[in-house]
Order: C-alpha cells, then sequence, then structure tokens
C-alpha cells in the first residue's frame, strides 16, 4: 500500500482536490446546474413565489436557455433509438445535430443511459476539471517533469480560468480537455512510435470535436499542429511527424459527421454574415492575470465591464511566479521557449489590437465570428506548463545555491503588482479602487509570502527546507485554485431543476398538433417538447429570423443574431401566429394591457374577443387561438416572386390573403382549377425527422406544411420523390395530384 502511494500519490492528491471541489454533490446530493438562478429569473417559475436563498452565480443563463435543454433532447432521442438531426420544437424547426453545442455524437452521453439524468449532468460537468487535471499529468510526466512540478501544473489547469469558467456549460472545457492528452500522444510517438499512442490522438480529436464547441476545437487543431510542427523541427523525423499528420487528419474524418452538418447550418445563419472584434480583451483587462477579480466578480454582483467569463486567463499567482522561474532556464530547453512563444502568442490574438481587427477583415469563417477572447485558453495552458517547469527549476536552483536568480524572478513580479496598486489608485473611481483593492490583497499577499518562502533560502540552506517550499507551493496552488472555482460554479438542489408546474402540463396537454407562443424562453419549448415559432441559437435558419423581423413593420429587417423574436406588437405579428399554426397563447396576467406583451385581449371587427380562456391560475392564462391555420393545409392558388425583399413586402401587405395563397419562389406548373371544399390534410404521425400526411384533394394542388424550410428536408408523394418547394419565405410545400395522397416529409442527413 505504501508502494503504491509512493508512486501515485500526485493522482491520489488530483482526485482529493476534485473530490473536496465536487463535495456538494457526493455528499449533499446537490447538482452543479443554476438551479436557484433559473427559479428566480426565468418565466414561469419566476413569476411565482421565488425562493429567499441568493443566486449564486447569474451570469451562466445560457446553461438554463441552451445547453440543459439541448442536451435533454438529445438524450431523449437517443433513447429512443434516433439521432436528433432536427428540433421542431424552436424556430418552427430548426437543426438540431448541426448545432455544435448539442454535442449528440459525445462519448459521455452514455452516462444518461446508465444514471439519471440529472446525476448523468452532473458527472458530466465535474468530470471535466478531473480529466483535465489527470490528461495534463499525463502529458507533464512525458516531457520529463518531476512529480511535484507536474502535479502543480496539472492543478493549476484543470482549475484555470477558462476550465472554470465555462464548466457549468459542459462544452467548451470539455472540448479543450483533450488537448494535454493530444499532446501525450504526439510527444509518446516521437519518443517510442506505437499504434496505439497514434490511435489515442485520433480518439482525442474527434472526442474534442464531439464534446460540443467548434471554436474551441478548431484552436485545438491549431495548438496540436503548432506542436508538431515543434517536434519536427526538433528532431527532424520526418516519418513520425508524417504518422501523427496522418492520424490528426483521421480524427477530423471521424469528426466529419459532426462537422459536415454544422457546416451547412453555418452558411444558412446569421451568424455567418457577422464579423466583429467585439469581445477581444481589453489591454487593461491583463491586469486579471494576477487578480482575476480586479474588476469584480459576477457571483458577487460587483462586476462593472462584463465579460467576465469571456476575459477569464487566471492560473494562480504562485504558478505565475514559477513560470518566471521557468524562463532561466529556457536556452537549456526547446520545450519552455515553445510554450512560452505559444502563450505570448496566445495573448496577442486575444486583446483588441490592430492585428485583431486584421484578422476580423479577413472573414475566416468561425474565426472571425466567434469571440475572439477565448483564444486565451492557450495562454494558460502554457504557462501551466511553464510553470510545472519552473517548479522544477526552482528546486534545482535552490539546491545548487543559485538563490539571488530566483530572487530576482520574484523582485521584478513584485514590481508588477506594485505597479497595479499604484494604477488602482491613479486611474479607478473611488467606489471602484476599494473593490480592486479588496479582490488584490490575496494574490498579493500569495506572492510576497511565496517570495518570504524563497528568501529564507539564504539563510535555511538545507534539503529539507527547499522541499517545504516545494510543497508548500503546491499546497498554496491547490488553495488558490480551489477558492477560484468554488466562488464560480454553482450547486444547488436536484428537486428545482425544470420543476414542473401545471400551466406547463395544460400546455402539452392542449397543443395537438398546433404551436405555442408567448412571454417564456426557448428553454421551455425544447425541455418540455412544446412546439414554439421563437427561438434562442447561435446557428439558426437566417430567412426564417428575417420571416419573423419583418412582421414589426411589414417591410424586410434583417435577423437578429441568435434570436427569433415575434414583436408582440407587431403590425403583422398576429399574421405570422396564424400561418405558423399557432393554437395556444401563453399570457401572463400581470402583463395585460402592458405594451410588451402580446394582446391577447384584443377584439375583432365584431366586438368578440379573438382568443380564448381554457386554462388560468393565479399567475397565468392559456388562450386558445381559432383562427390558426393548420399545420397543414392544402393551397390552390399562388403567386410567383423570386426576390427576397419583394416576397416579404408582399407577404406582408393589406391585400394578401395569406389564408387561401401560397409565395412560391419557383413556378410548379400547377393550373390552377380554384379552392376545392371539403379537401383534407391530416397529419398522422410526426415524429422530429419525418412527418407522414394523408391528403384527400378534388384536384391537383399544393401541400403546405408550417414547418421551416431547410435543404436536407426531402418529400415522397405517394411513395416517389417529389420536390420541396419553398413557400411563404420559408416555410414548405410539395405538388399532390388529384386524389387519395400520402405524403411523407423526411431528413435526409
Amino acid at each position: 500500500m505504501k508502494s503504491f502511494i509512493l508512486k501515485y500519490w500526485p493522482i491520489i492528491v488530483i482526485f482529493f482536490i476534485w473530490f473536496i471541489f465536487s463535495s456538494p454533490y457526493f455528499l449533499k446530493g446537490d447538482a452543479p446546474y443554476p438551479a436557484i438562478y433559473q427559479n428566480n429569473f426565468f418565466s414561469p417559475w419566476a413569476d411565482y413565489e421565488q425562493y429567499t436563498v441568493p443566486v449564486k452565480n447569474n451570469a451562466i443563463s445560457d446553461v438554463v436557455t441552451q445547453i440543459y435543454p439541448w442536451k435533454h433532447y438529445t438524450i431523449e432521442e437517443l433513447k429512443k433509438g434516433r439521432i436528433p438531426w432536427w428540433n421542431p420544437f424552436s424556430f418552427s424547426g430548426n437543426p438540431h445535430v448541426a448545432d455544435f453545442q448539442t454535442a449528440v455524437f459525445s462519448p459521455f452521453n452514455l452516462l444518461f443511459f446508465i444514471l439519471p439524468f440529472i446525476d448523468a449532468w452532473s458527472f458530466l460537468i465535474l468530470l471535466q476539471p478531473l480529466l483535465a487535471g489527470l490528461f495534463m499529468l499525463l502529458f507533464l510526466r512525458q516531457l520529463k517533469i518531476s512529480k511535484e512540478g507536474s502535479l502543480l501544473g496539472s492543478i493549476a489547469f484543470m482549475f484555470c480560468g477558462f476550465i472554470v469558467v465555462w464548466m457549468p456549460y459542459g462544452t467548451l472545457s470539455m472540448a479543450i480537455t483533450f488537448l494535454p492528452l493530444s499532446l501525450y500522444a504526439i510527444e509518446k510517438s516521437f519518443e517510442r512510435p506505437k499504434f496505439s499512442s497514434l490511435i489515442l490522438l485520433s480518439l482525442c480529436v474527434a472526442a474534442s470535436f464531439f464534446s460540443g464547441h467548434f471554436q474551441t476545437s478548431l484552436y485545438l487543431i491549431l495548438y496540436v499542429l503548432a506542436f508538431l510542427l515543434f517536434k519536427f523541427f526538433s528532431t527532424h523525423d520526418k516519418r513520425t511527424a508524417l504518422k501523427v499528420l496522418v492520424f490528426i487528419i483521421g480524427g477530423l474524418i471521424i469528426s466529419l459527421i459532426q462537422i459536415i452538418p454544422s457546416l451547412e447550418i453555418y452558411q444558412h445563419s446569421v451568424r455567418s454574415e457577422l464579423f466583429s472584434n467585439k469581445g477581444a480583451i481589453p489591454v487593461r483587462n491583463l491586469i486579471t492575470v494576477f487578480a482575476p477579480d480586479f474588476f469584480g466578480n459576477p457571483v458577487t454582483r460587483n462586476d462593472w465591464l462584463g465579460n467576465y467569463a469571456e476575459w477569464a486567463s487566471f492560473i494562480g499567482i504562485i504558478p505565475l511566479l514559477l513560470v518566471i522561474i521557468s524562463l532561466l532556464g529556457k536556452k537549456e530547453n526547446k520545450n519552455i521557449r515553445f510554450f512560452l512563444f505559444a502563450g505570448i502568442a496566445a495573448i496577442f490574438l486575444a486583446i483588441d489590437t490592430p492585428l485583431q481587427s486584421l484578422l476580423v477583415s479577413l472573414k475566416l469563417p468561425v474565426f472571425s465570428t466567434s469571440i475572439p477572447s477565448r483564444i486565451i485558453v492557450f495562454f494558460s495552458f502554457s504557462f501551466t506548463v511553464l510553470a510545472a517547469y519552473g517548479l522544477d527549476s526552482l528546486k534545482k536552483l535552490l539546491d545548487n545555491k543559485k538563490i539571488k536568480k530566483v530572487i530576482l524572478s520574484c523582485v521584478s513580479l513584485i514590481f508588477v503588482i506594485l505597479f497595479i496598486w499604484l494604477l488602482l489608485f491613479i486611474t479607478l473611481p473611488k467606489d471602484k479602487a476599494l473593490i480592486a483593492a479588496r479582490n488584490l490583497l490575496l494574490p498579493s499577499g500569495l506572492l510576497f509570502f511565496g517570495s518570504i518562502l524563497i528568501t529564507l533560502s539564504l539563510k535555511i540552506k538545507t534539503k529539507r527546507y527547499v522541499n517545504l517550499v516545494i510543497y508548500l507551493f503546491i499546497l498554496l496552488t491547490m488553495i488558490d485554485s480551489f477558492r477560484f472555482a468554488q466562488k464560480w460554479v454553482p450547486f444547488d438542489p436536484k428537486e428545482l431543476v425544470f420543476p414542473d408546474i401545471p400551466v406547463i402540463s395544460a400546455m402539452q396537454k392542449s397543443v395537438g398538433s398546433g404551436r405555442v407562443y408567448g412571454k417564456f424562453g426557448s428553454y421551455i419549448d425544447t425541455y418540455y417538447r412544446l412546439p414554439s415559432i421563437e427561438g434562442y441559437d447561435p446557428l439558426y435558419i437566417r430567412r426564417y429570423g428575417e420571416f419573423l423581423t419583418s412582421a414589426s413593420k411589414g417591410t424586410y429587417q434583417p435577423a437578429v443574431r441568435s434570436l427569433a423574436v415575434l414583436d408582440k406588437s407587431g403590425k403583422y405579428s398576429e399574421r405570422v401566429i396564424d400561418l405558423l399554426g399557432v393554437t395556444v397563447l401563453f399570457h401572463v396576467i400581470g402583463d395585460t394591457g402592458k405594451d410588451w406583451a402580446f394582446p391577447v385581449w384584443a377584439k375583432d371587427e365584431y366586438g368578440k374577443y379573438k382568443y380564448s380562456v381554457f386554462y388560468q391560475d393565479d399567475k397565468f392564462q392559456l388562450l386558445s387561438n381559432k383562427r390558426a391555420l393548420p399545420r397543414a393545409k392544402l393551397f390552390y392558388d399562388y403567386e410567383v416572386i423570386k426576390n427576397d425583399k419583394e416576397i416579404i413586402k408582399r407577404l406582408y401587405s393589406e391585400n394578401f390573403d395569406f389564408r387561401n395563397e401560397l409565395i412560391l419562389e419557383e413556378d410548379p406548373g400547377l393550373k390552377i382549377t380554384g379552392t376545392v371544399k371539403g379537401d383534407k390534410a391530416v397529419i398522422v404521425s410526426h415524429t422530429p425527422e419525418k412527418v407522414i400526411i394523408k391528403v384527400s384533394s378534388h384536384a391537383p394542388g399544393l401541400l403546405f406544411l408550417s414547418d421551416n424550410y431547410y435543404p436536407k428536408w426531402k418529400a415522397r408523394v405517394n411513395g416517389l420523390e417529389a420536390k420541396v418547394f419553398r413557400a411563404d419565405y420559408t416555410l414548405r410545400s410539395v405538388l399532390i395530384p388529384k386524389g387519395e395522397s400520402r405524403v411523407e416529409f423526411y431528413y435526409s442527413p
């Protein structure tokens, strides 16, 4: 037992600190999910009595509105034996697999087949720092760094700024977790080429792309390729380099099942047209490398610059001190020079400079359309590697009595901290200076304490004292990293995660084949499988967004980034609701008569209420919309308009009879014989990737389906392939013959 502990004690320490961090789940049964935040701030739960327990972190709203509902839908579909290519519950339908953040092909989805959903979610979130720490330990040991140095570097990485702030999402942090394991596989291959190492590399690349964040995985590939290039020039081993490159490509080929759909939806989304360096880190914010909460923290509600998560670059003050010490050995160690260059390059690519503006101007997909600051993760990773080298350098320098060089390193960092203190009182208003000063105390204290420990080596020149300093540095890094992580990540009671309430159940029972609309977020529709016309997703179909926004005034309006919302008081909002088959209106009683609410209290030209209440409690009403078109309907009249803006203009014109006429972009060659009474179109089966409709028509016509158009949707009429026409700007239509027909719309990935 003793020999086992001595051999594997760094792994034991990593598991120990991880267990302490995860103890709210293991010991109290709380989940790493912002449930109290959800119930206090998101309708419909927030409209009831709120929980008095303080909300820990209100800066991770996307976990509630996107990530968790998407994961829930993904797992439900996978358990039914279906790959969820399409989500019919948001945006009147939208690609699901294609959105990287749904992580449909993640191997960790297996957890959800073993454990209850909330427990599987908890393990998914908590595994990220553990895997990051273990993979980093493996890589650092492969670099021949000591157990002590490897442990310190692993702790600093597993709780670095990027890993911690994105941990609640289960996507970005997981995607970068495979970076050290990928580099381990490369390092191992150059040391002693083995097929197992190369296979591991391919699997790491694929696992990163399946983890749920395209941008982060692309960054990982860039770093992996840079490291491969470095190893090639260091060893001149062309054969091994070529093998490694082949297996990197192999990992990308495995990932194509995720990458190809994402590239397709990217071309059809708003994101493909938005190029901005918004989100680049202001140079002044590099102060947060030393003090992550210098500008406040969303958790304590005292941040004043925003973008805390996007700019997080924390690795700990002791590791930073060790980074400077590691540079004393950069001449002898090529690895140190590589990681130093990589870390500095990441800073220059993340901060707001003319270089960042130049990269945006190149209009590179993903790189120029996503928030650029996230590449700062390479600074955190590279500098934690340097910190690991630094601890070994410190031990070597202290053992060799070269203490002056070490003290010089400490003094240089102390001067930086003193300069920050000076700037604090010169540049910041008094109230903000007090916040910054309070949050600078601990980093400054850790730095001075570490410097004192090193300085004492001048007098206490024993090997035992040197070892004491080494282990104290590891302990201080553990404490500092743990403090940062536990402050950010919320753990809340499991029973508060998407609790069922009567109004939601009432909507589920009454919606039928129609849709719901009202003042609630996209988290409701996807999680509870309630078809909605709105949505929140960075990758949604651009034309659908234009269709909704243009209803406000009746003229063409561009789609909004990530969000498709219908103007509640728009000039043609009622037309959209009827056209899209909205049969249930969700209304907050307290919003009655307010400008921001959809006017469910409106009356028609005969003085009768347009909508009738069928459910009511103290907070909400559900109203039935009898004016809505059926989801599937036969049309016998159409007109062809090819210009997008002209389609919008015609669709939202007073004299356009949207109930009896379609607008197509291509001529179907149908001879109009007039509307035939009594014809029927009945949806007999509706799954996310297939809609089957029985049609009875006394004349050839157009079958209209008010689901979002997307090129991957195909159709069969009576078993024969049929063309799907884009109708009314963004919906679907297909030609049907006279008589009885069976029409099948199916998604063809």
